[in-house]
Order: structure tokens, then sequence, then C-alpha cells
């Protein structure tokens, strides 16, 4: 086997499959990349058993075959070239070697057998989306998702389609965000919950790209088709808690206000919280809102008063800085609307502006007990 390929050709894709990679493994197979040539094309595949993916790169090759390749030393090695052309060559040394216009590197292979195969998705139902809509909804929702082992259904990306639109959801239990679109309906319903792992290899290739993604689905697994990439993961089991009854309906306190000066001013004054609790305390009153933050142990104390625009009654709430720290960071809106019911009832944070006319995005943020 050998194929002639261009060194920037290739270190591309192979950056963006690294990212499948997991730094340890318990299978040594796992550690490379898999090279299949056939008709002058190139694909190679990474896979860490749960999400696999495959980019599909022109070479020039008179024969056809497979090999898998060490993925770290390779990718390594191809960072260091200027743009050139490369030969790859299967020796008879159980090697791969690769001539550059400096000269030539072996690298000890494994036969593509002990590979992997990627899982298949059969018995699928389809939907096409531009690949920026994809990325700004996962944007948008998978900061929001859980870490906790115990409830893996809150660790990935709720998918809901149907024929008013499409779903989003991603909720740790204290903080929430649904990211709902009315511009790309499905003929049948469907639900399903996406890992975060390949949610994130997804969002970093197709911000900003306008590419028709192709998504195929079934009761287990996924595959996402663009361009000359091709992702397929495994689905998380399990119910997704019912999201629709935790979102409050009726919040007649209303706070509109400038997101830039709310960031900042969040940010200075979490400072001085307490370090376990990180606790601010919003207090309202006619057009003014108070933020503050205490550190009784150390009696680090801050207060800032904001002009804003406010109906409601007079109250006073607690909230984990960090959570709506973090809701301010991943909205570009100008402003901000921050419905509130009581005390002990979830705000919900929605954008005023920055937003398409077919998209609605909705964060819940639950408040903590505030201590007089």
């Amino acid at each position: 086997m050998k194929f002639i390929v261009s060194s920037s050709a290739l270190l591309k894709p192979i950056q963006t499959l690294s990212g499948v990679l997991n730094t340890t493994n318990t299978l040594p197979i796992l550690d490379h990349f898999l090279f299949e040539v056939s008709d002058n094309t190139l694909r190679v595949t990474a896979t860490d058993l749960e999400t696999t993916m495959s980019a599909v790169i022109s070479v020039e090759a008179d024969d056809s075959g497979s090999v898998a390749v060490p993925a770290r030393l390779l990718l390594e090695t191809i960072k260091t070239f200027p743009e050139q052309p490369l030969t790859f060559t299967l020796t008879d040394q159980n090697t791969i070697e690769i001539s550059s216009n400096y000269g030539k590197y072996a690298l000890a292979y494994a036969t593509a057998e002990e590979f992997p195969k990627a899982a298949s998705v059969s018995d699928a139902s389809q939907i096409s989306m531009p690949g920026n809509v994809l990325a700004t909804a996962i944007n948008s929702t998978l900061f929001a998702s859980g870490n906790d082992d115990l409830r893996p259904v809150m660790s990935g990306v709720f998918f809901q389609f149907s024929s008013t639109g499409l779903t989003f959801v991603a909720t740790d239990a204290h903080k929430l965000v649904r990211y709902f679109r009315t511009d790309i309906t499905s003929d049948e319903s469907a639900e399903f919950i996406m890992p975060k792992k390949p949610l994130t290899l997804l969002k970093s290739i197709l911000t900003g790209d306008e590419v028709d993604v192709q998504l195929e689905y079934n009761n287990s697994n996924a595959r996402f088709v663009f361009d000359d990439i091709e992702l397929t993961c495994r689905l998380i089991d399990g119910k997704y808690p019912n999201y629709e009854a935790v979102i409050p309906k009726d919040n007649p306190n209303v706070l509109t206000i400038d997101r830039n000066l709310f960031l900042t001013t969040m940010k200075r004054v979490s400072i001085f919280s307490n370090k376990t609790t990180h606790q601010v305390r919003l207090k309202l009153a006619g057009a003014e809102l108070n933020i503050s933050a205490e550190d009784i142990d150390y009696s680090n104390r801050a207060e800032e008063r904001l002009s804003c625009s406010y109906q409601g009654s007079d109250m006073q709430i607690g909230f984990n800085a960090r959570f709506l720290i973090e809701m301010l960071n991943n909205m570009t809106c100008k402003e901000v609307q921050f419905e509130m019911s009581l005390p002990n009832r979830a705000g919900l944070l929605t954008p005023l502006d920055g937003t398409e006319e077919n998209e609605q995005i909705t964060m819940l943020v639950m408040p903590v007990m505030l201590n007089n």
C-alpha cells in the first residue's frame, strides 16, 4: 500500500479527529487512526468505542489497503511540516514509512482488523439542518448539562423533534436551558439524549459553517454526516426529566437590564461571596437593583446599586453567582429580561434582542435560601 497526500490536507482532519481520542485507553488499538485507501481517497477514522468519527481526504494512490497508525506520533510529526507532498508506504518491517522533502520516518503500525467497527445506525429516521443552527443550539445548551455519574441522563443534551419545531434542553438540576427553533420541523416526533463529547466535537467544527448536516438516528445511535466528515455516537440510555414541569408559568416580577452591566457587576460582587455557596443577594425596589454578597467567615462584603427597569413588587432573592455568570456569558444579547415570582421559585432569564425571529432561548436558574 502506497499513497501521496498533501501535508496540510492531512493535518486539518487528523487534528479534528484527535478530539475523539482519550488520554488513557485500556485497549492500545484506540490510540490509533485507521487509514483506509481506495479509489484515490483516504478515509481516516478515530474511535473511543462510544464515539466514532471519520474524514475523507483526496490522495494519489495506485492500490487500496488499510492499516492502523499511531495517532499521537503521526499528529506530532505532521504538525511540524510546511506544506509539501508526503508519501506513505507500507514496508516489510511492520512499519509505515513517511517520506518528506527532508527525510524518512517509520512508525510501527497495527493491523486494520484489530480496529473496532463503528456502530451501524439501522432503521434510522432522518432530519437535515444547517450546521451553524446545530452549532448555535449546542452552544446555547451544552454548558448547562450536568456532570453527575449517578444521573447520566442529565450529562447530555436532550433533542426533541416535532412538527412545530426542534427543541434542545440541558440541565444539571440547578440551572436549565431550553433552545427552541420553529424554522426546522420534523414529520415524525422523536426524542433522544446526546452525550457531551460528540456535541463538543460538532460545535468546534460547525460554528459559523452553513453546510447542511444530515442527522440519522434510531433508539441507540445517532450519525451526523456533512462535508467529508461522518460522526457516529451511542445515545445516552434513559428517560429525560419532565423539564416543562419545572419552568414557572406565572412570573409577575420582571427585571430588564443591560446584560454586560449585570454580568460585570455579578463577577465583581461574587468575588466577596462565600467560597462554598457563591451566594449573591438581589434586592429589587422601584427602578433600582441592589446586588450584594458577604463572606461572614472573613468579614468580606460587597454591594453595588444598578439602575434598571423593574415591574413588580419589592423583593429579595438569592442566587448562586456562578450559575448566573455562566448563563449571562453564554448570551450574545444587549439586554436581558429576568422574570421572578417568589424568593423560593426559579427565575427565568431570556434575551430581549440578538436572537432570530424563529428561535427562543429560555434559561432557568434555581434560587438559594437567603440567610438573613
